[in-house]
């Protein structure tokens, strides 16, 4: 524990010594009052009823009117009229104070006048409003602490009691759960909901974990899964201020109640036992009960008032799902379940949240907008949607020969004969040379690249490099042709020899 130093503690007692007040003792070393009055030496016992010859002579008694006090009488008695006018009218004690010394020359200091205006202004504690809900508005939720179960081979454990309670008819459900996680507790609300037979217009919990993921009591933020279970029932959640109870009295009473009326000194055998008693104990005990505030009997009024004010159930339950945080990898996926699933490229590098469902993923931003939707895919399975891939990244013989050809066409006529010549002739293997074309087409103008295609095409040439070379060469590339006549060159029919047959050949 801290302690003053020596030095200090002495001079606290050397000024009590000299007759200074703790007050001034305090301000004089800059010190808490409580701890001026701990180190204070103790002044020695007393007979209360002989005294001491060296105490004082006792104070008379004095009148505690308004504006006066024990001790000596203050400087602001004489005002004490002009004060209490002043403090009707709702000025300030430095407003007080700055009219005494103007008007009346008062000569005392401003905190003799601020302690007068404090005993003047009696502080009443004002008593808590009593919230009422009409039918079907509100219902509350809490959690408390189950009875003991003692399973066969297992040691005792404690599970954790869900209640609800309707606001208006104080209609009341149980249920002993294992935990206290979101899934969990959607579930609860789930069956809650069910028993009731129909579905409120608010829901008033606590800032429970599984509900609330940031409290605040003007802006909270809940979590996305309750969120979407409010969405689907059509209700809205109402978190309490923290660490404020009284904001939901009536669950709070409610788990008292069923703690200690019916599961109290119990033991049971197992979690269904358990929830199986609770659903006869609100049905023989609770409901049946008169409630000391609305003074009707809990089931029937719940019955005949609240039931029919309820909202309607919807046509499902709320879907199964699991969800969690996540960050996108630099593949433009993000990974869940050990599966991978594609998101647009302008969410690179960002959290988002996953939720899978039993045949579909849904994937959304910050904000729980969804980006994207797959099939949920086996685990090391990767799901790529077609338009989350960017056209800078896009494969460009991913579009396969048609798409190709049909850009040669689009740089000329004689650029498109060589491409489709070059499928016919090369077939599978013209796709990368067909990417290599078009390569040229942005290195050369199209006149040479038409040119040198055309020439191509006439010595039917179907590789890329001769292309090339007929760029780098132009028109120095010669074709040799054979002349068919020639003034020089003699007809063939010169250089035939006659046959005839002999005798002696065979025929």
């Amino acid at each position: 524990m801290n302690q003053l130093k020596v030095s200090i503690q002495q001079s606290i007692n050397a000024l009590a010594d000299r007759g200074w007040s703790q007050r001034r003792i305090a301000r004089e070393l800059q010190l808490d009052r409580g701890t001026v009055a701990k180190y204070l030496r103790p002044k020695p016992a007393t007979n209360p009823a002989l005294g001491s010859e060296s105490d004082p002579p006792p104070k008379p008694a004095t009148n505690l009117t308004l504006g006066s006090h024990p001790g000596p009488a203050s400087l602001c008695q004489p005002l004490a009229t002009e004060i209490e006018a002043a403090v009707q009218v709702g000025l300030s004690a430095q407003r007080i104070y700055q009219d005494l010394v103007r008007d009346h020359g008062f000569k005392g200091a401003y905190g003799s006048v601020k302690r007068f205006v404090r005993r003047l202004v009696q502080v009443y504690e004002l008593p808590f409003r009593r919230m009422e809900c009409g039918p079907g508005e509100e219902m509350q939720v809490d959690f408390g602490q189950g009875a003991w179960i003692a399973e066969q081979g297992r040691r005792q454990r404690r599970p954790h009691l869900f209640r609800a309670v309707l606001s208006h008819s104080r209609k009341g459900y149980s249920e002993v759960v294992w935990r206290q996680d979101t899934e969990t507790f959607i579930r609860c609300l789930e069956n809650a909901f069910r028993h009731f037979g129909g579905v409120t217009a608010t829901l008033v919990v606590d800032n429970l974990k599984a509900a609330v993921l940031q409290p605040d009591w003007f802006d909270p933020e809940l979590n996305p899964k309750l969120r979407a279970f409010c969405e689907h029932y059509g209700t809205a959640v109402l978190p309490t201020k923290p660490a404020m109870p009284r904001h939901k009295g009536k669950i709070e009473a409610g788990v008292k109640y069923a703690q200690a009326n019916a599961l109290k000194g119990r033991t049971f055998g197992s979690l269904a036992e358990q929830n199986a008693f609770l659903a006869e104990w609100e049905r023989t005990v609770a409901d049946t009960r008169l409630h000391g505030t609305i003074r009707q009997q809990v089931g029937t009024y719940f019955y005949q008032a609240e039931q029919p004010a309820l909202r309607p159930l919807p046509a499902a339950v709320f879907p199964c799902f699991e969800e969690a945080p996540r960050k996108v990898h630099r593949d433009g996926h993000v990974a869940f379940q050990r599966a991978y699933y594609s998101v647009p490229p302008e969410h690179l590098g960002r959290d988002v949240w996953v939720r899978a469902e039993a045949r579909l993923v849904r994937i959304f931003n910050q904000h729980f907008e969804p980006i994207a939707v797959h099939a949920r895919a086996e685990p090391g399975r990767f799901a790529t949607d077609d338009t989350h891939i960017h056209a800078h990244k896009r494969v460009i013989i991913e579009r396969g020969a048609d798409y190709l050809v049909e850009r040669c066409r689009v740089v000329g006529a004689n650029s498109g004969a060589w491409a489709e010549g070059l499928r016919t002739q090369r077939g599978p293997e013209a796709m990368r040379t067909l990417q290599g074309l078009l390569a040229l087409a942005r290195e050369h103008p199209v006149i040479e690249l038409e040119r040198a295609c055309a020439r191509a095409v006439h010595l039917g040439l179907w590789r890329l490099r001769d292309v090339r070379r007929l760029l780098q060469h132009g028109e120095q590339v010669v074709q040799v042709d054979f002349l068919q006549a020639h003034p020089l060159i003699r007809d063939l029919s010169h250089y035939q020899l006659s046959y005839e047959p002999t005798p002696n050949s065979a025929p």
